[in-house]
């Protein structure tokens, strides 16, 4: 048996989360376009975006339709919030992350959407969410 001693068994870091803070019809706070469907791997990094600009993450809810693996907690910088879910309450487009501050409505984008398409949603262009108007965090989380 031969041990490698040149590679780290330490994680790499998650790359940032691909976040825009532009608000859009229905509510929405913001859109995320996480890379893959592994909460596990995809929310410290949004956590930790939302949280550097807007005050710690303190859970986050999901409606479970397209993530195949639900994590009950997710952790960031030695922090731990709640992920709960909901079929009834969540919409399957959305997920809602909590802080002291209040709620945001993120509209999350599939992560195979291409890039052009991607970037247009993020911009806030071509959206047409229902839902109810108005967002109290826009005035308190600058854009990105």
């Amino acid at each position: 048996m031969t041990i490698d001693r040149t590679t780290s068994s330490r994680r790499a870091p998650s790359p940032p989360a691909r976040l825009s803070l532009t608000p859009a019809p229905g509510g929405l706070d913001g859109m995320w376009w996480p890379r893959s469907r592994a909460l596990t791997r995809e929310l410290p990094s949004l956590t930790a975006a939302l949280g550097g600009l807007c005050g710690r993450i303190t859970g986050v809810t999901v409606n479970p339709a397209y993530w195949p693996v639900l994590p009950h907690w997710v952790s960031d910088a030695g922090r731990t919030g709640q992920v709960g879910w909901s079929t009834e309450e969540q919409d399957p487009h959305r997920l809602t992350p909590f802080s002291a501050d209040g709620r945001w409505d993120v509209l999350v984008i599939p992560p195979e959407t291409g890039a052009d398409a991607a970037a247009q949603l993020m911009a806030g262009d071509g959206i047409d969410a229902p839902g109810p108007g108005g967002s109290s965090r826009r005035d308190r989380c600058p854009e990105q």
